[in-house]
């Protein structure tokens, strides 16, 4: 894993986006980053990391001797908490609000404020101050995301670990509803450091890896990005864990794509799922050699190749990419369902 750190870290570009399967050590290499581009002199962190250590920094305190009274989410003493000080409610309700939380919250400092925040007190919606509640898992994690994106907006670090941010694998337990609201800030952090510094995603869910590797490359303002953008897979080859270049592995991300997309068709589908349905036919296209979606359409049997290609290119390149979120409407499902569907009858892909 030392090796793989160090690739990443000697790659120029500045935006470093990562797909890869749990369990093939996307935690270990964060840290082996970490210990790799430690400033030789001082042995202080260069850069800013959001990983499985910094969610474990949260516990819940039940209060059982009390009947679950004051329930809290305790944070442990880390390095963090001298910067604990600058964080306000407004600041993280600012991060949670594309979320929609159905709950209101209080950041409790420990006496001395000096030593950060010591708690977070969460109550219903409009009873703040009243009984505390106890959060499901998924909206833990999305709070926890935004406690930290909170902390990188407001360059506590700017001084002292300012090379980089590693963003370790942020949406664990997330619905596709919230996935995509998490790879819009993401993008947005993106877009307001990637000069400043370098910023490393890893990620095992190929809705995020999708959203933002489109974004970056081929979105609306990638010519700010694109250039500086290397995508990679961290995959198992011969039981050992090799860093490389998607586009000589195109299959492992159209498969994981129609997954994602068969389930969403099952379950919920939103416009956003547009933007995958986009990438798999770029990969159909690339592999037909060539650059037009229309033609793989066509080579489908979709009628009207054009029309609905300019469909599904316009709902992938929205101004208003964060709203993006809500659902189809009946005669966008319909297109989305038709394409998919002759996208299997013609090349029979095993999903399973």
């Amino acid at each position: 894993m030392k090796e793989i750190a160090q690739q990443i870290k000697d790659t120029v570009e500045t935006i470093v986006l990562i797909y890869a399967f749990n369990s093939t050590g996307k935690t270990r290499l964060c840290v082996e980053y970490k210990n790799l581009t430690k400033d030789a002199e001082s042995n202080k962190h260069t850069g800013v990391y959001y990983n499985a250590f910094s969610e474990d920094l949260f516990v819940w305190e039940n209060d059982e001797e009390h009947d679950n009274a004051d329930l809290q989410l305790e944070i442990k003493n880390s390095s963090l908490n001298q910067y604990h000080s600058l964080l306000s409610n407004e600041a993280v309700e600012e991060s949670l609000k594309l979320y929609k939380p159905k709950y209101d919250f209080e950041l409790n400092s420990h006496k001395n404020q000096e030593d950060g925040i010591a708690s977070i007190s969460f109550y219903a919606k409009g009873d703040k101050g009243g009984q505390t509640i106890k959060i499901s898992r998924g909206e833990e994690r999305i709070f926890v995301w935004c406690f930290f994106l909170s902390l990188f907006e407001l360059g506590v670090w700017t001084d002292e670990q300012n090379a980089h941010f590693f963003i370790d694998d942020p949406v664990s337990s997330l619905d596709e509803h919230n996935i995509f609201i998490t790879a819009n800030t993401i993008y947005s952090l993106i877009e307001e450091n990637y000069l400043k510094k370098k910023i490393i995603i890893t990620t095992h869910h190929i809705g995020l890896f999708s959203i933002l590797a489109n974004r970056l490359k081929k979105g609306e303002k990638s010519s700010d990005y694109k250039k500086l953008t290397k995508l990679f897979t961290l995959s198992y080859k011969d039981e050992e864990v090799v860093l490389k270049s998607p586009n000589n592995d195109v299959f492992l991300f159209h498969l994981h794509s129609l997954q994602t997309l068969e389930l969403a068709i099952k379950e919920q589908l939103y416009r956003y799922h547009f933007v995958m349905l986009r990438q798999v036919l770029e990969n159909i296209s690339s592999f037909l050699g060539v650059g037009n979606i229309s033609f793989t359409l066509t080579q489908i049997g979709i009628t009207e190749p054009e029309e609905k290609g300019n469909l599904i290119n316009s709902l992938s390149h929205k101004d208003a990419y964060s709203f993006q979120y809500n659902e189809m409407s009946q005669s966008e499902k319909y297109v989305f369902i038709e394409i998919f569907v002759k996208i299997q009858t013609k090349y029979n892909f095993v999903l399973r």
